[in-house]
């Protein structure tokens, strides 16, 4: 579970750094033919974004935790309150699944006299996993290198080849860079490699045209 929901993250990240940095290059490429604006806009645009991902991974990991934890807290006060009620929502919730009132009778009473282990069921019935707590400088580690690793491909490009082919080079490898990713993040969901690459291309282009647009008509106005 925990290495899906990394994979996740590094997808996510490496995804947000290709596709913003390619906008931004092609944006500021749109607007001026000056190789060092593009290059140092685009450095710019990675070192905010690398920073920005690291610190929303960094909050939504403590947030995430905290809302964990007081879930928690409240459902051991509900508990101990209201012990007898909670029981028989457990009962109820077994015979839903096939028990006979009996069976479910006996499984809570000997959880009823297990405290701890009554909580924890109950928590996993909710959804309420606080010992499944995610570490939140690992979140914001891994959140900005993998959005500083996707925010280096189209960097790459710029700083390889001269400036006449920078942009194309740059723009040919942000393309396929995107259907490379989409195909991977097929391995956390359920669609197929080649639909999921082709609609993370589309994107890529639909952000690099649009970008490019811009940065070409605000050059017309100013």
């Amino acid at each position: 579970m925990k290495v899906r929901l990394w994979l996740g993250d590094a997808i996510y990240g490496v995804n947000d750094g290709l596709a913003a940095i390619f906008g931004i290059i092609a944006g500021v490429a749109g607007f001026t033919a000056n190789p060092h604006l593009i290059l140092l806009s685009g450095w710019f645009g990675a070192l905010a974004s690398t920073l920005s991902m690291a610190a929303g991974a960094w909050l939504a990991a403590r947030s995430e935790n905290e809302m964990s934890e007081r879930e928690s807290a409240l459902l051991h006060v509900r508990v101990e309150q209201n012990a007898q009620a909670e029981i028989a929502k457990l009962a109820a919730h077994y015979e839903r699944w096939g028990f006979n009132p009996d069976e479910a009778a006996w499984i809570t009473k000997r959880l009823a006299e297990q405290p701890e282990r009554l909580i924890e069921l109950i928590s996993q019935e909710e959804g309420i996993h606080s010992k499944n707590h995610r570490s939140p400088w690992h979140s914001a580690l891994f959140g900005g290198v993998s959005t500083l690793i996707g925010a280096c491909i189209p960097m790459l490009p710029l700083m390889m080849f001269a400036p006449s082919f920078a942009f194309i080079a740059a723009a040919i490898v942000s393309v396929l860079a995107h259907f490379v990713v989409g195909s991977v993040k097929s391995m956390v969901t359920m669609r197929s490699w080649w639909s999921s690459g082709l609609e993370m291309t589309a994107v890529g282009v639909i952000v690099g045209v649009a970008s490019y647009g811009l940065g070409l008509l605000t050059s017309r106005i100013v």
